[in-house]
This record gives C-alpha cells, sequence and structure tokens, in this order.
C-alpha cells in the first residue's frame, strides 16, 4: 500500500498541479501513478516535467534513455520503474526482451549503446565517483561531452524517479517486472 497519498483523479489533485497533470494526460493518454505521487508538490512535479522535457530535446536517441532507465531502476531496485520502463521500452522504444535483460544487467547488445549504459550505471552504483577509465571508455564510444553529461542527468532523472516510488511504495500500475537476482 502506498505511503504517500496518490490522488483519485486529477481534480484530486493540488490546484497548481491540475493543468501539469492534464498536460501528462494528453500526451501519455493517462496519468501513471508516479505522476500523480508527485503532484503532491505542484514545484515538484513542475520540476520534474521540465527536466524529462528538456533532456527528451537532448541528443541521446529515446531507446538509450530507455535502457538507461532500466539499468538504474535495477541498481535501484525500483519496482515501479522497473515496470513502467519495461512496457515504455517495448512500446514506445521498440527494445526486445532480450535488450531489457541486457539493459537491467548494465549492457546492450548495441556497442554505442552497451557503452552509455555501463557509464550510467557505473554512474549509478559509485554515486558519480566515476574512474578516468569509465570516463575514457563512454567518449571512446563516440559520446561527446555533452552526451556524457546528458547521461548523468538521465541518471539523476530516473534516481529521483526511483527513490519517489520506494518512499511512497507507489502502486504499480503498470505490468509487473520481478527484479533481477543480485
Amino acid at each position: 500500500m502506498t505511503r504517500i497519498a496518490t490522488p483519485a483523479t486529477i481534480d484530486a489533485a493540488p490546484a497548481e498541479a491540475k493543468p501539469l497533470l492534464e498536460a501528462v494526460s494528453k500526451q501519455l493518454g493517462s496519468v501513471p501513478n508516479l505522476f500523480r505521487v508527485v503532484a503532491n508538490s505542484p514545484s515538484a512535479l513542475e520540476g520534474y516535467l521540465g527536466l524529462s522535457s528538456a533532456l527528451s530535446k537532448g541528443t541521446l536517441p529515446a531507446a538509450t534513455r530507455e535502457r538507461i532507465a532500466l539499468a538504474v531502476a535495477e541498481i535501484n531496485g525500483c519496482s515501479y520503474c522497473l515496470a513502467a520502463h519495461t512496457f515504455l521500452g517495448k512500446k514506445f522504444a521498440k527494445l526486445d526482451e532480450a535488450e531489457i535483460l541486457a539493459n537491467r544487467n548494465g549492457h546492450s547488445g548495441d556497442p554505442k549503446a552497451d557503452a552509455a549504459v555501463q557509464f550510467a550505471a557505473a554512474v549509478t552504483t559509485a554515486r558519480g565517483h566515476v574512474s578516468d577509465h569509465d570516463l575514457r571508455a563512454v567518449k571512446l564510444a563516440g559520446y561527446d561531452d555533452a552526451q556524457v553529461v546528458e547521461i548523468v542527468l538521465h541518471v539523476a532523472l530516473n534516481t529521483l524517479t526511483n527513490y519517489v516510488n520506494e518512499v511512497a511504495k507507489t502502486e504499480v500500475d503498470f505490468p509487473a517486472v520481478s527484479a533481477l537476482a543480485a
């Protein structure tokens, strides 16, 4: 059971969050529970949506962004985000089961994406304290400084949602996914 209120409808959310949730509904066709929980703080929802929107305009492909989200969710043990990004990875990024499993293990079947996912996993596990080798490897794979910064910000964005969902124990409203064995 959730530990932080999840407004049942857009109308049940704080007034300042309603237009933001309406925009989410228009874009996604529904309002997943993550957004409803974060809507408890309209400022937090605005910040989350702003960063998410800005990063979607970056140069990392959508599939790579989903791969990073899967790796980070697995490392951080977020059942909500694992379910959500498995669903989104299949439906929108067209990732297959083997690729999703590789991503959850911090890898990818695509050599360039593999470097991004490994770097994202290193950032997550080392809490940003990556080695020179980690940084050199992602750059040798063809990522420039701007893309390295984007990878780090995707780790931060996904860690934010992982933590919110784990603190709140957000009810999973996507097909459930089991965590991998440690």
